[in-house]
């Protein structure tokens, strides 16, 4: 193998990890929102880790893409239509509850000390 051959061998193989791991960590969150109880998420979330372990010793490029896109094709499928959002996140009831002041309003954080200035 050629270097050039060699550095982009292994760039793809670093850019199929990537994609797994973000893969996981979405299925992962997932099935966080389709448990009901914390037991049945742990049980969901090794049933995942399982079904990530079993190809984790395939080693051609093509048919990892494949995997990849079938396994985010199936994620796709499944997600949840309601997904939680933590409430003070984008998305979640309580963001942006309080927006900034329109320009023009000052805020004044002195709390009354105005009076007690030395000349």
């Amino acid at each position: 193998m050629s270097l050039a051959s060699t550095a982009g061998y292994v760039a793809r193989r670093a850019a199929q990890r990537e994609r797994v791991r973000i893969l996981y960590r979405r299925a992962l969150k997932d099935t966080l929102n389709w448990a009901v109880h914390r037991h049945l998420f742990y049980q969901d979330a090794s049933e995942l880790r399982e079904r990530f372990e079993v190809h984790k010793h395939v080693e051609d490029p093509d048919t990892i893409d494949r995997m990849i896109e079938d396994g985010e094709a199936q994620y796709n499928k499944w997600r949840h239509p309601d997904p939680y959002i933590v409430p003070w996140a984008p998305g979640g009831s309580k963001f942006t509850r309080n927006p900034t002041p329109p320009s023009g309003i000052e805020i004044v954080y002195n709390f009354g000390r105005e009076d007690h200035l030395e000349n």
